[in-house]
């Protein structure tokens, strides 16, 4: 065993330090796999999938103790589980193996860098302006009067799907509008409402909810909900709860609690609204002087 592990393995490990130094490019071929394992064992922690990849470890150490002691049955009852191990993973994975490919899909976030995005017009970002400051009254109005909300900013994810769930109303964000919506009395107050840019899509949509077992018994489904949305699409949420009338906005499955409006505008215009374009900026500028050399 001893003459095996020196002969094979060692001769191995020296013929790959070799080949690193023969060719650079292999470094950058090791930086590349190191990169995806760390980002897949970052994602598996933050998920409950932690607890089952666990077990698959234990399973794999147990199949090479087995191996290298020569335990015949234990080896093959060992080798016929991993068989279907793999299949099995990806079932288990599913919704983490779904959200780790939206992640990757998401192209805007390194294309905006290189290309001028929808996001820079200018008329898009005053709706965007109006839309938060409408969303931020009725978040306030609604908090006054314990009136539960679920309010939903697409940005760079695609939300149609969420959006055929729900009713198309095709309207601009005003606090009347949504404070109608969410009275309790209406059919669409338990629903969340769509918000594409900076005008309402639609309402009465429904949300994903999130497998978080970490969120708190004060909290009911509309943040579960909220934690679900921004955990499988980079949408921001605004929930207001229903119970103590406390604002929170949740963003790419972390929840921001106990927001006024300040708070709660600030953000969204940090994460909404499209920066001004240079070009623009300098022509405020020069207007603004001219306008002073004229008075």
């Amino acid at each position: 065993m001893a003459d095996w592990f020196q002969s094979g393995t060692l001769t191995m490990v020296f013929n790959n330090f070799r080949a690193i130094t023969q060719d650079p490019r292999n470094i950058l071929d090791i930086l590349i796999v190191a990169f995806v394992v760390y980002e897949v064992i970052a994602l598996v922690r933050k998920t409950r999938a932690a607890q089952v990849a666990k077990g698959a470890v234990v399973l794999l150490v147990g199949y090479a103790v087995a191996y290298a002691l020569e335990l015949r049955t234990v080896t093959y009852l060992m080798n016929a589980v991993l068989q279907i191990g793999f299949l099995a993973l990806i079932v288990l994975f599913q919704p983490e193996l779904r959200r780790a490919l939206e992640q990757v899909g998401r192209t805007d976030k390194w294309a905006s860098n290189l290309f001028h995005s929808r996001r820079s017009d200018p008329s898009l970002r005053g709706k965007w302006q109006n839309a938060c400051l409408a969303i931020c009254d009725a978040a306030e109005q609604l908090s006054d009067t314990s009136t539960g909300a679920l309010i939903v900013l697409e940005r760079g994810s695609n939300l149609s799907e969420i959006i055929r769930t729900g009713t198309p109303i095709n309207a601009d964000v005003n606090p009347e509008i949504l404070g109608t919506i969410f009275y309790e009395g209406t059919p669409l107050h338990d629903g969340a409402v769509v918000v594409r840019d900076g005008a309402l899509k639609a309402a009465g949509c429904v949300l994903p909810l999130s497998d978080n077992l970490e969120i708190g018994k004060d909290m009911g489904t509309r943040h579960r909900a909220a934690l679900g949305m921004s955990e499988n699409s980079d949408a921001v949420v605004v929930v207001v709860s229903e119970e103590t009338g406390i604002i929170s906005m949740a963003k790419n499955g972390v929840l921001i609690r106990r927001l006024d409006r300040q708070n709660l505008f600030n953000l969204l215009q940090e994460e909404l609204v499209p920066p001004e374009e240079k070009e623009s900026k300098k022509a405020l500028f020069w207007r603004g002087k001219h306008e002073k050399k004229k008075n």
